[in-house]
């Protein structure tokens, strides 16, 4: 088992309007001993926004903004902006988050060159409906039953007079081109997909998610495995290269007599080939266990979305109970090492 430090709650809401809910999720960036985390921040009646605060190191505040970085601006998010991540490609930063309307929960981008002007690109995954989805992959359609059960709606199409569409949610790009494409992970309950083609963001048109569903069994990357994970998984954090492979800190989540128990996960995909998984913790790398992590907003949660690397110390940044944000730290060579230890046979 690997050593995990709790290293405590890192901020909790405030009195603002923005967060005096709750603040959880944090998309997180390091920039030489700074850590910048883009946290989840919401309001009274479930509205969210974008919080930033600036540390000092991995775990000391040194500022604070007291107003959200990105709000709802448009139709496609006007009942918030979720859950971000943040990767740095070349001299860009690509922040994603769900976008939510009231009806449907659908990534988005927003791209910006010093993490203070943000230019949002719209939703980039597939706007379609379920009963178009199960058209298209029809030949190829997903093992799982359980895509029937998390994705179907109740069979309702519309909703306040919107399309019930799709939920894709937990996009998250890799931090650099592999073999000279943009690459990211995104969720459609309740496996991990990746999309590893596009050159650049303007190719995820309709006809290139048609052509995806077409071949959907092939882009699943990450299925629930072992019984923590055994209801659905979704991503994490953004993929961290090292020399074994891209590593991947992801949720899990296990249907238990006390509800939903989200834990964080560890898995390796493969450096050149990020279609293939070669290596999984057969136990969670942690879970929710002291009172601040068990009793909140949606109890039992532990859902890690950003990473800072010090030295050989890994920081995990995550959404506690969705009411607060912790830091979990472990050492990186110790997790790759027992990563090792359970590799997958492909044979």
């Amino acid at each position: 088992m690997i050593a995990v430090k709790k290293e405590g709650i890192i901020i909790q809401k405030t009195v603002l309007d923005f967060e005096n809910e709750g603040v959880l999720n944090p998309a997180s960036i390091k920039e030489g001993n700074n850590v910048y985390l883009f946290y989840r921040a919401v309001s009274k009646g479930n509205f969210s926004s974008i919080g930033y605060c600036k540390l000092d190191g991995p775990l000391t505040v040194e500022s604070r903004s007291d107003s959200p970085i990105l709000i709802p601006e448009f139709d496609y998010e006007s009942h918030g902006i979720e859950d971000p991540r943040i990767v740095k490609i070349a001299d860009l930063y690509y922040l994603t988050y769900t976008a939510y309307d009231g009806i449907n929960a659908l990534g988005a981008l927003a791209v910006s060159k010093d993490l203070i002007n943000w230019e949002k690109q719209g939703i980039i995954v597939a706007q379609i409906t379920y009963h178009d989805f199960v058209k298209l992959t029809k030949s190829n359609k997903p093992k799982s039953e359980k895509y029937y059960r998390y994705n179907r709606q109740k069979g309702v199409r519309k909703k306040d007079g919107g399309k019930v569409l799709l939920w894709d949610k937990n996009v998250i790009f890799f931090p650099r081109r592999i073999n000279g494409m943009l690459c990211f992970l995104h969720r459609i309950k309740p496996d991990i997909q990746i999309v590893v083609s596009i050159n650049e963001i303007a190719e995820l048109t309709p006809e290139f998610w048609e052509n995806y569903f077409i071949g959907f069994q092939d882009s699943i990357v990450l299925s629930p495995q072992y019984n923590h994970e055994s209801s659905y998984i979704g991503g994490g954090c953004p993929p961290i290269e090292t020399e074994f492979g891209w590593l991947l800190i992801y949720h899990g989540v296990e249907d238990t007599i006390k509800g939903f128990v989200y834990s964080a996960c560890a898995s390796l995909l493969d450096l050149h080939d990020p279609q293939k998984e070669i290596a999984r913790l057969p136990y969670p790398l942690f879970k929710p266990e002291l009172s601040w992590e068990l009793k909140g907003e949606v109890n039992n949660v532990c859902f890690p979305s950003g990473t800072a690397l010090f030295d050989d110390t890994l920081y995990i940044y995550y959404g506690a109970a969705d009411k607060r944000i912790g830091c979990a730290s472990l050492n990186l060579s110790e997790l790759l090492k027992e990563l090792m230890l359970n590799t997958i046979n492909h044979d």
